[in-house]
């Protein structure tokens, strides 16, 4: 279950990360105004999101579960903002109430990969 969560995450890490190169514009208009350099840190966070989805399906899994896990809190800013200014994004209340417990759900999630697969033990 595990490894099918990680191969999970890694997509959707990955498809986040190829959006911010897609459409940089929605990305853009989250960002709070008192963050400089608005477009680079657009494909910065994009290319993390890409490279630490990629890097949880090798070898350096945990290492790139913390970085997602580290990500996701750098992110939180934007989050915050789009919640404080929904206009920015028109959808139901309701969806912008869920977008942030969402985060935890998704730090929790990379937390969990964090920590090392352990098998049970055989019945003696």
């Amino acid at each position: 279950m595990k490894t099918a969560s990680r191969y999970l995450l890694a997509a959707f890490m990955i498809g986040a990360g190829i959006l911010h190169f897609v459409n940089p514009g929605f990305f853009l208009k989250i960002m709070p105004p008192y963050l400089p350099l608005h477009l680079e840190l657009v494909y910065l966070s994009g290319f993390f999101e890409a490279l630490f989805g990629v890097l949880l399906l090798t070898r350096y899994s945990r290492w790139a579960a913390w970085g997602i896990f580290a990500l996701l809190i750098a992110v939180f800013p934007a989050n915050i903002y789009l919640f404080q200014h929904q206009e920015l994004l028109p959808a139901p209340p309701l969806v912008h109430w869920l977008r942030l417990p969402l985060q935890a759900v998704f730090l929790a999630w990379a937390y969990w990969h964090t920590r090392p697969q352990t098998y049970p033990q055989p019945l003696a």
